[in-house]
């Protein structure tokens, strides 16, 4: 940025006479026009900047309504894009120097001035302020970066935490299936014809079982995975939705059981058996939200599922007489690998509610938690109802 044709120059002196002098000066200059306005007190003068724009100011200290440095504050607070140039009688050199340590750029003694000192001090003014700007915008621009470069290193950290968390948490979930099919599979092969029948079917059942999480646990992972890329998207088939919850709840008695009872029920007009649903995220929703009821519920507890039928949209409201959340860990409650502060030696990878949220997510649906400690939980989750297939075919239909 270099100097402009024509430079303004707001003059704010008292003394006509100096103010005289001071263009007659400048008038003198051939290599640069200046154009020179004069104003004699301060308040007049900020006025004038606030409807013109100049390039650079001449500051007499000494005003009317204003002494010393309470004339460059209200300027510099309001104008600090213009470069001062403070003007000085001989025993004001002192003051005119904390001038420039406050944010002027030169002064000038006035019984010193020459048509080349004042060009060259209105030049220098003009260059050092823009030179200041750039600088400025310089520092703001590696501020910026230091602050993105410092979120992602801080992104990178928990991400590096993560994945450490992570790989923890896959090597201990799988190490307890792998042992247990390791430990079956041995006593398989080495003692098979000292064991009964049923005790043979009894390791087979564990192999399968311990097999079944590990392929759950890949199944959620993957599923987390989708959803962080953003490929985790709904699959609409027709499904009967009682049958399937009824069934959800009868895998999940066999898996815990008849620990604790499980009461279903319908609410609302289901208009039919089959409707549209996404068949692997309803039942990641429900069958994380059932199963963390039965594990965080006393023994004989009872676990109410009430669903609700809407015309746009079905409420499956989950309610259990567990251990109950704190307030400070509902905060936290959908973060992968979370646990709660209270849940003790129970079993848990940290990532069945998050995997709940996602899917609640990616089916445009909503998730509430209201708990109370060693009260219970219940969980809300309301998502949208699909237009029938066949409605869907006669809208068709209809368009063409």
């Amino acid at each position: 940025m270099g100097l402009t044709n024509v430079i303004k120059v707001l003059l704010i002196e008292d003394n006509i006479a100096e103010a005289r002098l001071l263009h007659e000066v400048l008038k003198g200059a051939t290599r640069q026009e200046f154009r020179l306005f004069h104003k004699k007190r301060l308040k007049d003068a900020l006025d004038e900047l606030e409807s013109q724009v100049f390039n650079v100011i001449l500051l007499d200290l000494t005003l009317p309504d204003s002494q010393g440095l309470d004339s460059l504050l209200p300027i510099i607070s309001k104008n600090s894009h213009i470069p001062i140039v403070v003007l000085t009688n001989m025993n004001d050199e002192e003051l005119a120097l904390e001038a420039v340590r406050k944010g002027a750029q030169d002064y000038l003694v006035k019984r010193h001035i020459t048509l080349d000192i004042l060009v060259r001090s209105i030049c220098y003014a003009i260059e050092r302020k823009q030179m200041e700007e750039k600088l400025r915008e310089a520092n703001q621009a590696l501020e910026k970066r230091v602050e993105e470069r410092t979120i992602q290193l801080l992104k990178a950290q928990e991400l590096n935490q993560l994945k450490s968390e992570f790989v923890s948490m896959l090597s201990h979930d799988f190490r307890n299936p792998l042992n247990t099919i390791l430990l079956s599979a041995g006593l398989l092969e080495d003692s098979q014809d000292q064991l009964t029948r049923e005790q043979q079917l009894s390791y087979f059942e564990m192999i399968r079982k311990a097999v079944q999480d590990m392929n759950q646990l890949l199944s959620e992972v993957l599923l987390l995975g989708k959803a962080d890329s953003g490929r985790l998207k709904p699959n609409f088939i027709e499904l009967d939705l009682k049958e399937f919850c009824q069934q959800i709840i009868h895998s999940l008695h066999l898996s815990f059981e008849d620990k604790n009872q499980i009461l279903l029920n319908f609410e609302g007009d289901f208009q039919g058996e089959l409707e549209l649903w996404d068949e692997k995220l309803l039942w990641h929703i429900l069958h994380n939200l059932l199963s963390n009821a039965l594990k965080y519920s006393p023994l004989g507890g009872k676990i109410i599922v009430n669903i609700i039928a809407e015309e746009k949209s079905v409420t499956f409201c989950i309610r259990d007489q567990g251990i109950g959340i704190s307030q400070e860990s509902q905060k936290h409650l959908f973060e992968p690998f979370y646990r709660a502060d209270n849940v003790e030696n129970i079993s848990g990878t940290g990532l069945g509610l998050s995997i709940v949220h996602k899917c609640v997510e990616a089916y445009d649906g909503q998730i509430f938690v209201d708990s109370q400690l060693n009260q219970g939980t219940t969980f809300t989750v309301i998502l949208p109802r699909q237009q029938p297939l066949m409605s869907k075919i006669g809208e068709s239909v209809e368009q063409i």
